[in-house]
This record gives structure tokens, C-alpha cells and sequence, in this order.
């Protein structure tokens, strides 16, 4: 199927902002709650003994993926720095599941509110959005070339 250069740009404009949305939200909800994302953390099995870096590190990390989306000359580094940690969430909430007696979730704000299967889907869904923002742009780089 050929997607019109206009159309194309459209999704990936709907694509990213959904990314930037969902990294600026859980960004500020984490650094808003921070002694208590940090709490849980602390009881987090796999990574407990790392709850001071990554309550700083993740949330940085969101508003820097934030910053690529929004910036036209490095929306492609965004969404592959999106699937990167959407997996690496995905794949640890995976291990806990299947590898770990208790499961505390530094989640802030609605998303803490799912269940853990719909967490799963929900980062799928954005592993997908941002599979989809890679292979779009890319396609459209080398039709831009190709001409």
C-alpha cells in the first residue's frame, strides 16, 4: 500500500505526539512523586539496589525522548529511543511476572492504575506506535533520496 507523503507525515505528527504525551506525563508524575517512586523502587525486585539512579534516570530519559519527538531533525532517534525503553519496561514487568513474588508498581498517576496484562498491552501498543514511526520515516528518507 502507498502512502501519500502527506498522510504518512500526518501519522508520524499522531505518532509521536502520542509519545510525547505518554513520556511527558509518567516524566512529571515520577519526578512529582519522587520519594515515593523511589520507595517503591527500593522494593522492586532485579533493580532495588539501583532505586536512586533510576528514579533520576528514567524520568530524564522520558523528557530527552520528549525533546527528540518534538525536534523535527531527530523525531527518528526519538522513536527508536521509545522502542528501546518501552521493551526494557515491557521486558522487565515480564520478568517480574514470571520471576518475582511481589510486584510493586513506581507507576505514577492512571497508568499505575492498570492492571498488570493491560500494562503489557498498553506498552505494546507503544512498542507498536513506535515501530510503525521508525519504518514511516524510514520509508519516506528513502523515497526523499530516492528522488
Amino acid at each position: 500500500m502507498n502512502i501519500s507523503h502527506k498522510l504518512r507525515r500526518n501519522i508520524v505528527g499522531v505518532f509521536s505526539n502520542l509519545l510525547i504525551l505518554l513520556f511527558g506525563y509518567a516524566a512529571v508524575t515520577k519526578l512529582l512523586t519522587y520519594n515515593d517512586s523511589v520507595s517503591k523502587l527500593n522494593d522492586s525486585p532485579f533493580i532495588g539496589d539501583y532505586a536512586n539512579f533510576i528514579g533520576w534516570f528514567i524520568p530524564v530519559a522520558e523528557l530527552v525522548i520528549v525533546a527528540l519527538l518534538i525536534v523535527s531533525r531527530t523525531v527518528l532517534m526519538g522513536f527508536y529511543a521509545s522502542l528501546l525503553l518501552m521493551t526494557v519496561f515491557t521486558a522487565y514487568i515480564i520478568a517480574m511476572l514470571n520471576y518475582s513474588y511481589y510486584i510493586p508498581c513506581s507507576c505514577g498517576g492512571v497508568i499505575s492504575m492498570l492492571t498488570w496484562e493491560a500494562h503489557i498491552y498498553f506498552n505494546l501498543f507503544f512498542i507498536i506506535i513506535s515501530i510503525m514511526g521508525i519504518l514511516l520515516i524510514t520509508k519516506e528518507n528513502k523515497e526523499n533520496v530516492a528522488v
